[in-house]
């Protein structure tokens, strides 16, 4: 099988949807931009023509509005914005309109929209472009959530979104774009609300989203040095959550922790940790423990931004408190936590 980046698994599963479906459109600002968007949508619009792949105002409410208003006519728009801080600005539209038209009609009328959302992190982006805000639209009754750590699962959740009747909230953190992954040449589906267990063992579960899930693999890489077997969950979906994994995975470990793509407070964490305890809570040896985003904006400055983030050695300090075993890492070993970017391979910001 061949191996593609993620941003390329993505730009596929875009091509995929068009060729599939006239009914589906791609809009966004920056869409056809040489640069495509991260290399997501380059060179589509020369594929599938300026009617189907295009560029929008900087009006993200508005154009929002006018991709629910297509959907409600029976379209299938992909709308993508570079940051998901540009999405705050149609809120309105998301939560008052798209999450509850199905409801408000008795089931009448459906919204298959899919919102591509980025999350930025490095080069001084700070405060206001390095966000992860995947708890507000978790959050929403009527929204589904995905939130892919592969390119594998970047092309099959894509193509499922699409596929979806429902409003679907298409998240990407921008430090997995070049990550390598193989993918499949035909076209295939993952399921939404399906979590996937990506490393087996048996001393603690460790649950995670998006790019905290390659962190994850580092510190059980890691971890397995040190005779600490880690099971590791991969969400994949948000909303709807798959507590049934998680719970079969704590059961067994008798362990947990999650290591959050954003901030602990009110998150993705606290509801997870919430709903072990609520169901599984006799099958526990100790208390959960959780990890994110530092409580605070994120700093533009590198020297504070290196400590705003969960990184392997926090993943790996977490696990020894839980498990009650002193785990002394290397020199070699504390190199895995990224600084201002995951690789030296990386380029960017834009």
């Amino acid at each position: 099988m061949r191996n593609l980046k993620f941003y390329e698994a993505i730009r596929e599963a875009t091509a995929i949807s068009l060729q599939d479906d006239p009914s589906v459109y791609l809009i966004g600002l920056g869409v056809p931009d040489p640069k495509g968007i991260f290399g997501t949508t380059e060179g589509l619009q020369s594929q599938f023509g300026s009617d189907r792949v295009m560029d929008m105002p900087i009006s993200e409410n508005g154009m929002t509005g006018v991709a629910i208003g297509s959907a409600l006519v029976g379209m299938r728009p992909i709308l993508t914005h570079q940051r998901v801080e540009f999405a705050i600005l149609s809120m309105e539209q998301i939560v008052n309109q798209a999450a509850k038209w199905f409801h408000m009609t008795a089931g009448k009328n459906n919204i298959p929209l899919v919102i591509r959302m980025i999350i930025g992190r490095g080069w001084g982006q700070g405060a206001q472009h390095s966000q992860s805000l995947e708890s507000w639209f978790a959050h929403i009754p009527g929204l589904k959530v995905v939130m892919p750590a592969t390119p594998y699962d970047a092309k099959g959740l894509l193509i499922s979104a699409v596929e979806d009747n429902n409003p679907v909230i298409f998240m990407e953190h921008r430090w997995l774009h070049n990550t390598f992954g193989e993918v499949p040449e035909k076209k295939y589906k993952v399921p939404i609300g399906e979590a996937k267990i990506i490393n087996k063992g048996s001393d603690i579960t460790i649950v995670s989203h998006s790019y905290m899930s390659i962190e994850a693999l580092k510190s059980a890489k890691i971890l397995k040095k040190h005779n600490v077997s880690c099971e590791i969950v991969d969400l994949r979906s948000l909303r709807p959550l798959d507590v049934n994994t998680i719970i079969t995975s704590v059961k067994k470990t008798k362990r947990l922790l999650v290591v959050d793509n954003g901030w602990t407070k009110f998150g993705v964490s606290a509801e997870i940790i919430s709903s072990i305890t609520e169901k599984i809570f006799s099958d526990l040896k100790s208390a959960p423990k959780r990890i994110g985003i530092e409580d605070v904006p994120i700093p533009s400055t590198r020297a504070l931004a290196i400590h705003s983030y969960p990184t392997p050695s926090k993943i790996i300090n977490a696990v020894s408190d839980l498990i009650g075993v002193e785990i002394n890492l290397t020199e070699e070993e504390k190199k895995q936590d990224p600084l201002d970017i995951p690789d030296q391979n990386f380029t960017g910001p834009f």
